[in-house]
């Protein structure tokens, strides 16, 4: 009995730390750091510079956070957004990430459409 009590508490706190390791994003942060970074390429989120660079605003912030993982990690591959993430910490990526989320995006999914 004492042995499944002692897994139980394990278990709870290898959960917990896991959960502890990811941090928060903070939107006001993000929207500063997005601003001081990629507004140059990514605009306000909704207008970019060009039409080679996507709209991050309202994206899931998941998606984004994996994507900068990738890039930062080199396992996606782009010089300029691999520079980039090479030196964001995991708050800076939360943060970012919770900010471009937080905006209404033009981005929309393919639901309902015909070919």
């Amino acid at each position: 009995m004492t042995l499944r009590i002692s897994a139980v508490f394990i278990s709870l706190a290898l959960a917990t730390g896991a959960q502890a390791a990811t941090p928060v994003g903070n939107i006001a942060a993000g929207q500063n750091k997005a601003k001081a970074v990629c507004s140059a390429c990514h605009g306000d989120g909704n207008k970019t510079l060009d039409n080679t660079y996507p709209k991050l605003a309202g994206q899931y912030p998941d998606y984004l956070a994996k994507a900068l993982h990738d890039y930062k990690s080199g396992k996606r591959k782009d010089p300029i957004m691999g520079a980039q993430a090479a030196n964001l910490s995991e708050q800076d990526i939360a943060d970012v990430t919770a900010y471009f989320g937080s905006l209404s995006g033009t981005v929309h999914d393919l639901s309902g459409h015909n070919r």
